[in-house]
């Protein structure tokens, strides 16, 4: 389109108007933010770093009616919510052992009995085929590629990269990881709450010691495949032995520093990790993800910072968990004011931008290519 004598893209059209729009679109926003209304200068820094680089969150099941969702049909809901707040990109998180999980005594996640064989592979197909009718129906396009989530971006269209939190469907067989890769998954999370034969997860039994040597020939599998691999979940011994065993950077996606005073009293404390534990995935090249669960947009800017603090700005990330839980960003309408606070809360464009996605780029580009 033209405008004042000058030749406009779509692209350039859309990013202007949002641009000319902010003061009046955000004026009447109820957010997180326990500061007043902001000025329109520091939310134009958010809107173009958003339309500059690649943000991902590098682990969502996508709110309430997202692929975790045992009742919900994919709708538009996500690519909504994704153009709202401006994010490019979510590694939209599969959970396969959902079906036998539940509460116990104390309110943790735990298997309430073990599955039938094939049972959890089933499931996992079922959300791929799940995954298929949101891309094909509902506005959000697979990424396979680094190319693909550039073109993505330089479209304007919302992407996934399809993640599995857990790989208990299994049962010492390789080949699923293959098919899996076939159906396009790009990240795979090695333990959950199940039990499996990979190695030792947070919340669980100490029965391995570690990772197993059926879960180094995991990790093998998924260098070779083109995947990246998390060890979100995994005990510490668990991922210092994977990162003994890697050869590409490693995601652990989402978690907080252990004792997070940003995040406060929380029944997550088995979940968070300690500054070696953190230091361990650095030490790949890889990234840690921060979840969602804090009180406010600044609190989630000062959770940032003390990961960043641990492992530098090269090695933050942003995971959220969203799902059906309450979280800040339970959908995406807010992130651009994510964005905004981390620029007002002392991060350079630079490193936000790393933060936001570059980070993931780069474990993602040494992955998957």
């Amino acid at each position: 389109m033209d405008c004042c004598g000058h030749a406009f893209t779509r692209r350039d059209w859309m990013w202007s108007t949002a641009l000319s729009s902010l003061g009046a679109m955000f004026a009447g926003c109820a957010g997180t933010r326990a500061t007043p209304a902001v000025s329109a200068a520091p939310m134009a820094a958010a809107v173009a770093l958003l339309r500059d680089n690649i943000s991902v969150d590098v682990h969502t099941h996508a709110g309430a009616d997202g692929v975790t969702s045992r009742t919900a049909r994919p709708g538009d809901e996500i690519a909504r919510g994704m153009r709202a707040g401006r994010i490019a990109v979510l590694c939209l998180a599969d959970v396969p052992d959902a079906p036998i999980l539940g509460r116990n005594a104390q309110g943790v996640l735990t298997a309430q009995r073990v599955p039938e064989p094939g049972s959890l592979w089933t499931y996992h197909l079922d959300r791929l085929a799940w995954v298929d009718e949101l891309v094909a129906k509902h506005g959000i396009r697979r990424a396979l590629t680094l190319a693909d989530l550039k073109a993505a971006h330089a479209a304007d269209q919302p992407a996934i990269i399809m993640d599995i939190e857990g790989l208990d469907f299994l049962e010492r067989k390789l080949e699923r990881l293959e098919e899996s890769y076939r159906r396009g998954v790009r990240t795979m999370q090695l333990v959950h709450y199940t039990p499996n034969d990979i190695g030792d997860f947070q919340t669980g039994a100490v029965t391995h010691n570690g990772l197993t040597p059926f879960g180094a020939d995991v990790i093998r599998a998924c260098h070779r495949l083109g995947v990246v691999v998390d060890v979100a979940h995994a005990t510490a011994d668990t991922v210092k032995q994977a990162v003994k065993v890697s050869t590409k950077p490693l995601l652990l996606s989402h978690t907080a520093l252990h004792g997070s005073k940003a995040q406060g009293a929380t029944p997550l404390t088995e979940r968070q990790i300690t500054p070696d534990h953190a230091r361990a995935i650095a030490e790949t090249g890889g990234s840690i993800g921060i979840w969602h669960f804090f009180p406010s947009l600044p609190r989630y800017v000062d959770g940032l910072k003390e990961m960043a603090d641990v492992v530098g700005v090269d090695h933050v990330s942003i995971g959220t968990d969203a799902s059906a839980n309450p979280g800040l960003l339970s959908t995406y309408d807010p992130f651009t004011q994510l964005v905004d606070a981390m620029l007002l809360g002392g991060f350079t464009p630079a490193d936000a931008a790393k933060i936001v996605g570059g980070n993931y780029l780069r474990i993602f580009a040494a992955s998957a290519g």
